[in-house]
């Protein structure tokens, strides 16, 4: 049986050549356990030795390494949490996990590690999350940033995005994970897929593969966490902070012109920029220029 190595920092160097950047260009990367209450505790990749000025928040199903290529365009100090139950995080609780309790132990790892960020990003379920912190914790959300996501979502318009993530919990092999990967992203490369695996699932003793993250209630598509996200319209209609949406434009997307409107309606003074090249995962399909949009956004902030 073959054991696939996993170095969980040296793959940075691959996220850095595909951006065209020098090798030097790496900063320091750290992870840290962040105890947030009732013996629980999430974990945090930690980009920079400064103060962080940007807290990321990944979608269901994913973890902090989803930011990797993001961070590295950004160059900012940063810190990029794993949501309770994914990634190096503990285990989801007995009860599916929704938004709002989120929200609570994301609140205290980021008054711990972040509490001066000048922004808050979220992606998916982390996005509908940053939006529950802002409503419990707004001094900790200075700006926001949704990224393919608003309150609209349904899973009408998330088909695409859920079909994958309630697949197989287990393969017999890494080839066969690598492969049904490849398949729903056929816009990435092959070594970007292969990475993010490594990141997001772990070989068992017998050789088989399973996803880190917890399956029951993880993601915000999920019908056993019941999630209703429509109450975070009055929640974002009422914040004042500035406030940033980033839309894929691919299919599988789940924002809709209906969605962007609402927000528009919500909030005129909002920034909307839609990225043709990406679907759901902007930060995937699209990294440098995310990196660049996220960039562009702070510089506004000074």
């Amino acid at each position: 049986m073959e054991r696939i190595p996993y170095d969980e920092f040296g793959l940075l160097a691959e996220n850095a050549a595909e951006l065209g950047l020098p090798s030097g260009h790496l900063p320091p990367v750290r992870r840290v356990p962040v105890p947030v209450g009732r013996g629980r505790h999430l974990s945090a990749l930690v980009w920079g030795d400064a103060p962080p000025e940007v807290v990321l928040l990944h979608g269901g199903a994913q973890n902090a390494h989803t930011w990797d290529s993001v961070a590295l365009v950004l160059d900012r100090p940063l810190v990029a949490l794993d949501l309770p139950g994914h990634g190096h995080a503990d285990d989801a609780r007995v009860h599916p996990a929704d938004v709002a309790s989120n929200a609570e132990e994301v609140a205290e790892a980021v008054a711990q590690l972040a509490p001066a960020a000048r922004a808050v990003v979220g992606m998916s379920l982390g996005g509908l999350t940053a939006l529950a912190l802002a409503g419990q914790r707004p001094e900790l959300v200075r700006a926001l940033v949704l990224v393919d996501i608003t309150p609209g979502v349904t899973p009408e318009k998330s088909q695409a995005v859920s079909a994958f993530v309630r697949g197989p919990s287990t393969f017999p092999s890494f080839e066969a994970l690598l492969e049904r990967t490849v398949a729903h992203h056929p816009q990435r490369s092959v070594a970007s897929l292969r990475r993010g695996i490594l990141h997001n699932a772990v070989q068992l003793e017998d050789g088989t593969w399973r996803w880190r993250h917890a399956r029951g209630g993880t993601g915000v598509f999920d019908a056993e966490a019941r999630m209703d996200p429509r109450p975070l319209w009055d929640v974002l209609g009422s914040s004042t902070v500035p406030l940033l949406l980033v839309r894929g434009l691919r299919p599988d997307s789940v924002v809709d012109d209906e969605d962007e409107a609402e927000l528009r309606r919500r909030r005129p003074d909002a920034q909307v920029v839609h990225v043709p090249g990406a679907g759901h995962s902007v930060q995937g399909d699209a990294p440098a220029e995310l990196g660049r949009i996220l960039r562009s956004f702070l510089d506004q902030l000074a």
